[in-house]
């Protein structure tokens, strides 16, 4: 998760170097202005360590929940609400990941995959590793359904693997991804936090939110040829406030630019909105300014809080396409780490990872409806279930990545997969809505 602390500019760029896999979320709603409060790092990390709890128990394997058949140029509506996990399934003890999924008594599995890495040396000829293939496999054979997130176009592409300057280049991929997998993958993610420079190129202005329209509509157009009851998801912009060539259009202003373009074309070609809300040290139920957290630093704008998904639905409501839903495709909370950017996380101990965890799961399940009841956010993935496994076995556990999982680095649960487990086991005993 890309984070902004307006510390420096130096720290800034640091947020954003590319890491393992892709991922978002952060720092300012209003626009045209950037918080001018210096947000105060915790020097000293807590002192808790990463005490495994209790194992949790087995259970049958859940049938997947229901989802409604996309009807194309409308927009998709979740009759309840689903929760996910950002899984690392590449080159990992996959079946334990996988089970661990299921116990927990997750809906969905989000993967990321790189672009670049499965088409080469040159245009049109697509590489399919036998490892991506096990991975489709597997998630379905676990009754889990798929969401995949694309990122990173080849070279020939785009110079530093930013989006595509032609929109075709990726609707073929994206054609041949469907050709080989089908009904395997149940929704697709085009890009991540586009309005990042490095995830576009190493630049970002403003107008660029329409060349990622044009793209999103080659993608839709494409997939829903093959597999019209493919899910397509609106990439997710970095909750960020900053606004600067070099690294950011503020998450705002591109939501607006994206549903303005060409007087909302976008309209007709994605089936749910993607966001990620910041979280920092912050709890999920409060928000600046009316109820703001007391956490040290990172408090004094919207997009440092989980709440900031309100401000995105009021974007949508407010340009014209409020009838779509929204999918949270990352939330969650970092604790004590050694990122440059990622200090909050020092703030938090497992515990309140856990307790945050719940807490946001909790309010959205209750508050994110509409007025009928039915839910305006459709979905919701946990980052992440396993980077301490992957960051441990590489002998950096506090890389913030890890931080963010609800696995130990020896597989054991922390307290957050506990609190998404009994939430989960709780909605579906009642009856999930």
């Amino acid at each position: 998760m890309k984070r902004y602390g307006y510390m420096s500019k130096v720290l800034l760029f640091l947020c954003l170097v590319p890491l393992l896999i892709a991922c978002g979320a952060g720092a300012a709603s209003q626009p045209t202005a950037v918080p001018t409060e210096a947000a105060t790092a915790t020097t000293v990390p807590p002192t808790d360590t990463a005490v495994p709890t209790a194992v949790p128990t087995a259970t049958n394997t859940p049938e997947p929940t229901a989802e409604p058949t996309p009807v194309p140029g409308e927009p998709l509506k979740s009759k309840i609400m689903q929760f996910g996990i950002v899984n690392h399934l590449y080159y990992t003890d996959r079946e334990r990941v996988l089970a661990l999924t299921n116990i927990a008594g997750f809906d969905w599995v989000r993967q990321q995959i790189v672009w670049k890495d499965l088409e080469g040396p040159k245009p049109g000829q697509y590489m399919w590793p036998k490892e991506l293939d096990d991975i489709v496999n597997d998630v379905g054979a676990h009754k889990l359904k798929l969401l995949i997130s694309i990122v990173q176009a080849p070279s020939f592409y785009s110079a530093n693997n930013g989006m595509p300057e032609d929109p075709v280049a990726l609707g073929n991929f994206v054609e041949a991804l469907m050709q080989r997998y089908g009904k395997k993958i149940t929704a697709v993610e085009i890009w991540n936090e586009q309005n990042l420079a490095h995830e576009n190129g190493g630049k970002i202005v403003p107008a660029d939110a329409g060349r990622y329209v044009e793209l999103l509509a080659e993608a839709y157009t494409r997939i829903k040829a093959v597999e019209p009851s493919t899910i397509v998801v609106a990439g997710a912009p970095s909750s960020s406030g900053v606004t600067d060539p070099k690294l950011a259009v503020a998450d705002e202003i591109y939501y607006r630019e994206m549903y303005r373009y060409k007087k909302g074309m976008i309209k007709k070609f994605f089936d749910v909105q993607a966001v990620h809300p910041g979280g920092s040290a912050n709890p999920p139920e409060t928000m600046w300014p009316d109820n703001p957290s007391k956490a040290k630093g990172w408090t004094t704008d919207k997009t440092f809080y989980f709440r900031h998904v309100e401000d995105v639905r009021k974007f949508m409501v407010e340009e014209g396409v409020g009838d779509h839903q929204l999918w949270i495709t990352e939330f969650g909370w970092a604790t004590k780490n050694v990122t440059p950017g990622y200090e909050f996380g020092n703030q938090v101990t497992l515990d309140q990872q856990g307790e945050y965890i719940l807490s946001a799961m909790q309010w959205a399940y209750k508050h994110y409806r509409n007025d009928d009841g039915s839910p305006w956010l459709g979905n919701m993935f946990l980052w992440n279930m396993n980077f301490a496994v992957l960051w441990g076995a590489q002998d950096q556990p506090l890389h913030e990545q890890a931080s963010f999982g609800i696995l130990n680095p020896d597989w054991s649960p922390r307290p957050g997969f506990n609190a998404a487990q009994g939430f989960l086991a709780t909605i579906n005993a009642e009856g999930r809505r």
